[in-house]
């Protein structure tokens, strides 16, 4: 099914007998058990965008490639720099803007701007019913009772199908450059990150790989240079800086955990404490992609490794399967919070039909 209206999907859900798989363009599907395949792809289209307000309303269906094309000839653009995994998941399909919301995907500027979750401004979906549910607005304000925008960020479908989404834009900086630190271990050149981060020079990105650690300074150029020097003088090791178009590659690689495209193994995602980072991995040789100064790990497993890297983050963060039949795709829920989300499922999509298996 391939609806092209709003109106089209509710009858769609309504008259569903079977559990219905939802997809956009397929490129962030996880831990689907099935069903028949409900495709958004069909509900495209910007249907408001206001450069002066940095406001955008658009369809859930539109893909992102030609939201950023649209943004970028504004010099705008997502703050949350959504990432493009399909290289890493061997996908073919076009990423869609209501697979970024609904898998709540961010990439390196998370740590300064929040994720696409905090990005939102407002959200139109189906539920499990069929009645078609609209939550927040084009501004800012307080939310009294649900605030379902946030709710629906990261929820994987299971709540509703999304239809429309509208976001605060950001202004691209004048300018970008990156600190490539050298020469340090794991522990000293994840320091090295936090040591930035916490630092009051106002950093985008902080990741590491490879042996080398990446620190990301943007605005105006005036302000990035001095930034940069402070930077310089705050973090060890052997520093060198990388700007403009060079810098923008870096941090598309690891965006899009390109370095780990071609390894062999399991693909682990792991939300941890930084200060945790060099410990989570210490056991395996496995190769390691760090991002949000060590609060992410993209982590290269061997099969079969599922059950120490839960017990090694166990108490410290969570492990989720991107890649791989290395055990259950979404780590284990504590019981409130299982009951809280079954108490939402409820609410939703009492009869069970959307997106089984999708979440934890």
């Amino acid at each position: 099914m391939r609806p092209t209206t709003e109106a089209e999907l509710a009858e769609a859900v309504v008259g569903a007998t079977a559990p219905l798989l939802v997809r956009g363009g397929g490129t962030r599907t996880l831990g689907a058990v099935g069903g028949e395949v409900l495709e958004t792809g069909g509900l495209t289209g910007i249907t408001l965008y206001e450069p002066a307000a940095l406001t955008l309303v658009v369809r859930a269906g539109t893909p992102l490639a030609e939201i950023e094309a649209v943004l970028a000839a504004e010099r705008q653009r997502l703050a949350f720099e959504p990432p493009d995994l399909c290289a890493l998941l061997a996908r073919t399909g076009v990423s869609t803007i209501g697979g970024v919301v609904a898998a709540n995907a961010s990439g390196p500027r998370r740590l300064q701007v929040g994720g696409a979750r905090d990005a939102l401004l407002g959200v139109r979906f189906v539920d499990g019913l069929g009645r078609v549910v609209k939550n927040g607005g084009r501004v800012m304000k307080n939310v009294t009772g649900y605030d379902l925008v946030k709710l629906m960020a990261g929820s994987r479908g299971v709540l509703g199908v999304l239809t429309e989404v509208c976001f605060k834009l950001q202004a691209i900086p004048e300018a970008e450059a990156t600190l490539v630190i050298e020469g340090l271990g794991d522990d000293d050149g994840l320091a090295a990150l936090r040591a930035a981060l916490g630092s009051p020079f106002d950093i985008t990105g902080a990741a590491r790989h490879s042996g080398r650690s990446l620190v990301r300074v943007e605005g105006m150029a005036g302000s990035v240079t001095y930034r940069l020097a402070r930077l310089r003088a705050l973090v060890p090791g052997d520093v060198t800086v990388v700007e403009g178009v060079e810098s923008a590659r870096l941090w598309r690689e690891v965006r899009d955990v390109a370095p780990l495209v071609a390894s062999e193994g399991d693909i682990w995602r792991i939300s941890t404490l930084p200060t945790a980072a060099a410990a989570v991995v210490a056991w395996t040789e496995a190769e390691a992609l760090w991002d949000w100064a060590g609060g992410l790990i993209w982590l290269c497993a061997a099969p079969g490794q599922g059950a120490d890297i839960a017990a090694t983050v166990a108490g410290c963060g969570h492990a989720t399967l991107i890649r791989g039949e290395g055990g259950p795709v979404f780590p284990p829920e504590a019981a409130e919070v299982a009951a809280l989300a079954a108490g939402l499922r409820a609410k939703f999509d009492p009869r069970g039909i959307l997106n089984r298996g999708m979440m934890g």
